[in-house]
């Protein structure tokens, strides 16, 4: 079977690919801060042992990790106006379901991480009259980022492919695009060639970049 290549249609569209590609980059970082921020409460409240803390914790995290994170999308695109009769716009429903997915995932590599730092590390803080959230800044938590770092990074890397999954909410991030691209051209072949190198080029510096804080690390410990 010959097939003959023609991207000449693709390139001529390609404006449509980059502005997916503007999308998914911002619902990448968005996804990411978001994720980033809150799953440090969220990893801190689920190694506490005050269940007040602890419980509500522990089931936000189970929620989202065990739940598709397609169906997360979709329930906030679909069923979330259905209960508030507020019709949400793409963007938000599609960075809602990724920020809540992915801080469910860095809370527990925030808790692992915490909890395979010594004992005797909290007690000798505690020993010179620290005060807790002195002792996380100052000793605890510089000491964890070596052990959370390589699954921070391996989480950012999984999360920018992820973004595909907002064509679903017809959220124009650059799968969608493709997709528009295809139905218009009859070239799929051509188009999700392109698109798979444009996904290539935009996170493999995130993969580099995560090498070269590793062997940083490594040279430093």
């Amino acid at each position: 079977m010959s097939y003959t290549f023609d991207f000449s249609d693709v390139f001529s569209n390609i404006d449509l690919l980059l502005v997916g590609v503007r999308y998914t980059v911002l619902l990448w970082i968005v996804a990411f801060a978001f994720g980033m921020a809150v799953g440090l409460p969220l990893g801190l409240a689920r190694g506490s042992s005050r269940r007040l803390l602890h419980l509500p914790a522990t089931a936000y995290v189970e929620v989202f990790r065990n739940t598709p994170m397609l169906v997360q999308l979709l329930w906030f695109y679909y069923a979330f106006p259905t209960l508030t009769g507020w019709q949400v716009p793409t963007f938000v429903a599609a960075s809602a379901g990724l920020c809540l997915n992915t801080s469910a995932y860095c809370a527990e590599t925030f808790r692992a991480g915490l909890q395979a730092t010594g004992r005797g590390q909290y007690e000798a803080g505690r020993a010179l009259g620290m005060p807790e959230t002195t002792l996380l800044r100052r000793i605890i938590l510089p000491q964890a980022v070596s052990r959370m770092l390589p699954a921070f990074t391996n989480r950012a890397i999984e999360l920018g492919k992820m973004t595909a999954i907002a064509s679903v909410v017809t959220l124009p991030e650059l799968m969608y695009e493709a997709r528009i691209m295809t139905s218009n051209t009859y070239r799929p072949l051509e188009v999700f060639t392109v698109v798979a190198l444009i996904y290539f080029v935009t996170i493999y510096p995130v993969t580099l970049l995560s090498y070269w804080l590793e062997a940083r690390q490594r040279r430093s410990a």
